[in-house]
């Protein structure tokens, strides 16, 4: 279906479906046992990938949002696709699933402790409303061109392209470990298959 919108705008929101689709099969079926597991000590469970995934979201926008608004009042319109420079894809390709770097997640953006599930997911999925309604408010102006400073790194701007990317690549990698939890998770916390009504067991799927 034609949206009427550039294929790169298009792209970042069809990254933005993938990763709810993602959160909802990880969420599928999951309790809040099961959501609150940690696979170590220090590690995080699913909730709190979620959770984590929903502040750094509205840490990125805060940041990204006042520089959008004065290059829209000063006519800074769209010159080209929203792509990161060579610095920032270099940031964006750091934060991909396929990274083998690590780093510990700055204090401003780590999850809450053991938070509800439910409630996780649903902060999670309204972050995901505020990047699209961004992308979708700002998606005329120079987003290649416009930066802003970057939250965590005093001193350093990143282009608007750059920041929406880092939001994608950042979800794909929480989700990616998230789903590594919830596996862990059903390996160490086994549910007893349901008797049925006549107190048998059923027989096993094929």
């Amino acid at each position: 279906m034609d949206t009427g919108l550039p294929p790169d705008i298009e792209s970042l929101e069809r990254q933005l479906d993938d990763a709810e689709r993602d959160a909802r099969t990880i969420l599928e079926g999951l309790d809040d046992a099961m959501g609150g597991w940690r696979p170590a000590p220090g590690s995080w469970s699913v909730a709190e990938c979620l959770d984590h995934l929903a502040t750094a979201n509205r840490v990125y926008l805060e940041a990204m949002r006042a520089p959008a608004e004065e290059a829209l009042a000063h006519g800074r319109l769209r010159r080209g696709p929203a792509t990161p420079g060579m610095l920032g894809r270099l940031f964006v390709r750091s934060l991909e699933p396929t990274t083998t770097m690590k780093t510990r997640a700055p204090k401003k953006i780590r999850p809450r402790g053991s938070p509800p599930l439910a409630d996780a997911a649903a902060r999670f999925h309204e972050s995901q409303d505020r990047v699209r309604a961004f992308l979708r408010a700002y998606k005329g102006i120079d987003l290649a061109g416009v930066t802003f400073p970057n939250p965590f790194l005093p001193g350093v701007r990143f282009s608007l392209a750059t920041g929406l990317h880092v939001i994608t690549a950042h979800e794909r990698r929480h989700l990616q470990q998230a789903r590594r939890v919830r596996e862990g998770a059903e390996a160490a916390m086994p549910r007893e298959t349901p008797a049925s009504t006549d107190g048998r067991r059923p027989e096993p799927r094929v």
